[in-house]
């Protein structure tokens, strides 16, 4: 069996139809079971929630304002639906960021995103992702578990112990960082013990570098990657087709203008933004702060869901100007004014001065006079607005390009 189960070779229309079928239950269940979103959703007809473009409308919820709404609102800030009492695990992550884990099996949806890194049923799996406080050991073990492995908790560090196990137990597989495989694989070969027996591995937590990956091929060991974040769990993963990452079933993905809530074209560099059917943690229009894009088609591998680029960078582009913050969704304010989708806003410093300069695709000489004007209005400083051709902006997600220099 090539894949996990159907879901994953349905029709991308029946697909579409049953996700957007369950959203206004999960809209409505988070609106009447979490603090926060009984807030933010205040008034929301949920029932009315069956389109992207009805999600689009509702309010972007940020993983960068969990630190500030875990210390008003402790532990979860509010976005849970179960309290902390009654889920499985508590983690922190940097910041820090309390993350809860349910009692469901496969709680963060990773044994389809194993099972498509060619781990199965019977495999002894060699797992170092970190065990303490942040959930990635957790994420995998769980998943393992439920795609019937056994697990080696192995954790980070004591790389002479990690080799000797993986002499001694012959794990198939590694779930960790790409970088710490290599690690300790390099220690195997120091100590002189035998690594054969790893054929697969999934890796996630880091870049992916090409001469990690060049390693990893040359020791006949077939690695994959997977994208996650500790609030949402597997949100896509590689496949056999080397093509780009295939979203998860069961959630929900919009690639948004960074600082907004608004949908970019398909293939444009945007945010991601995640809707979960989670009833313990029930995220709605969650922004990772994580750039992607979206690639067309369906996978060679067989999976129709969508598929994204993968990590692109960050979002969050704010920067100080003139010792006032600049943030992209004042960009999104100024455009949203002029009725314009497409720009770039770059600072420079000249002669010890900050500039400003809204490059801005489309717009007509009196259209970018009235800009200078709105960017006054709503950045507190001064810009120029330099128009450029159309679809001449770099496609990279980038809406604030800080170009001074520091040193």
């Amino acid at each position: 069996m090539s894949h996990y189960d159907a879901l994953e070779t349905r029709d991308p229309a029946e697909r579409e139809r049953d996700l957007l079928a369950r959203l206004p239950k999960q809209v409505a269940f988070a609106r009447d079971k979490t603090h926060y979103y009984a807030t933010t959703l205040k008034g929301v007809d949920a029932s009315a929630v069956t389109t992207r473009a009805a999600l689009a409308k509702l309010p972007v919820s940020r993983k960068s304002d969990l630190n500030a709404l875990q210390r008003e609102r402790p532990p979860f800030g509010g976005l849970n639906a179960t309290p902390a009492s009654g889920v499985a695990r508590i983690f922190m992550s940097p910041g820090p960021i309390y993350d809860p884990e349910g009692r469901r099996p496969d709680f963060w949806r990773s044994a389809r995103t194993l099972f498509a890194a060619g781990f199965r049923p019977g495999d002894v799996v060699l797992n170092c992702f970190s065990y303490h406080l942040t959930p990635a050991g957790s994420m995998f073990e769980t998943g393992l578990h439920h795609l019937g492995c056994a697990v080696i908790p192995g954790g980070v560090g004591q790389t002479e112990m990690q080799a000797r196990a993986i002499a001694d137990l012959k794990p198939a597989g590694y779930v960790g960082t790409p970088s710490f495989l290599k690690i300790i694989l390099e220690k195997c070969d120091e100590l002189g013990v035998d690594s054969g027996s790893i054929r697969h591995a999934l890796v996630s937590g880091e870049a992916f570098l090409p001469a990690v990956r060049e390693f990893m091929g040359g020791r006949a060991i077939d690695c994959y990657q997977a994208y996650g974040t500790a609030d949402l769990g597997l949100i896509a993963y590689e496949t056999a087709a080397r093509e780009g990452l295939v979203v998860s079933e069961d959630i929900l993905v919009e690639i948004v203008r960074p600082g907004t809530g608004d949908p970019v074209a398909p293939g444009e560099v945007g945010e991601v933004v995640v809707t979960t059917f989670n009833e313990d943690y029930p995220l709605v229009r969650f922004a990772t702060g994580d750039l992607s894009a979206t690639l067309a088609g369906a996978s060679p591998c067989g999976r129709t869901n969508m598929r994204i680029k993968g990590w692109l960078g960050r979002a969050d582009q704010t920067t100080k100007v003139k010792g006032l913050f600049v943030h992209p969704h004042q960009v999104a304010e100024v455009l949203r004014r002029h009725d314009l989708a497409r720009a770039r806003l770059v600072v420079e410093n000249e002669a010890g001065e900050d500039r400003m300069t809204l490059r801005v695709e489309g717009a007509s000489e009196d259209t970018a006079r009235a800009l200078e004007s709105t960017m006054r209005e709503v950045m507190k400083m001064r810009g120029v607005v330099d128009r450029v051709a159309p679809g001449s902006l770099p496609n990279d997600g980038k809406v604030i390009e800080d170009l001074r220099k520091y040193s």
